[in-house]
């Protein structure tokens, strides 16, 4: 007789023990568990949501492949973190590689103009105000260095602990605290005019 097991109330340790014993099932569990936020995580680098997919799953198929090599030295979702992380980055590089070229990305300006925040505001004066704070934040945000930029998309977006973001950016904490500190000091100066 089959033995049916409830994977929702297996922590990710059991799951990656599991995994590495053959049971394919526990890594689909693992997959479900966190793929929005790892989708998330690849879009705050890759621009198209299509894109975005196809290389967060390659993601996931890396980490499927190393999992047997997990040591579970750092928690299973840091270090899938860590994994996400370098795909896109090599995809983006990659993809710098063959095109040479910067785009305009529409999508991107879009989904700021849709932005839920942004909704519901009385005046066209406020709106603008926001909509201009938001542009400020995001253009602040692209031109931070790429290490300041992932510490405080880690931290302010996915709610990442700053021990978490050192072990996900393979970093002390003390470093880590420092790139957050200076971005949010960078973006503050753009932003404090406008209040």
């Amino acid at each position: 007789m089959a033995q049916h097991i409830n994977y929702s109330e297996q922590l990710d340790e059991d799951l990656v023990t599991l995994v590495q014993q053959g049971n394919k099932s526990a890594f689909d569990f693992l997959v479900l568990k966190y793929q929005q936020r790892i989708i998330q995580l690849v879009n705050s680098y890759i621009k198209d949501p299509v894109e975005a997919q196809d290389v967060a799953q390659e993601a996931f198929i890396k980490a499927y492949r190393a999992l047997g090599g997990f040591r579970g030295d750092a928690a299973f979702y840091t270090w899938l973190y860590r994994i996400a992380i370098n795909t896109a980055k090599n995809y983006n590089l990659a993809r710098a590689r063959r095109s040479g070229s910067s785009e305009v990305d529409v999508q991107e300006a879009e989904a700021i103009e849709n932005a839920p925040q942004l909704q519901g505001l009385d005046s066209p004066e406020r709106l603008l105000l926001t909509q201009e704070i938001m542009d400020t934040i995001k253009t602040a945000l692209a031109d931070l260095p790429e290490e300041m930029r992932v510490a405080i998309e880690l931290r302010e977006f996915d709610g990442m602990s700053y021990e978490e973001i050192a072990l996900a950016m393979d970093c002390p904490v003390g470093t880590v605290r420092s790139r957050i500190f200076r971005a949010r000091a960078a973006i503050d100066t753009l932003i404090n005019p406008l209040l």
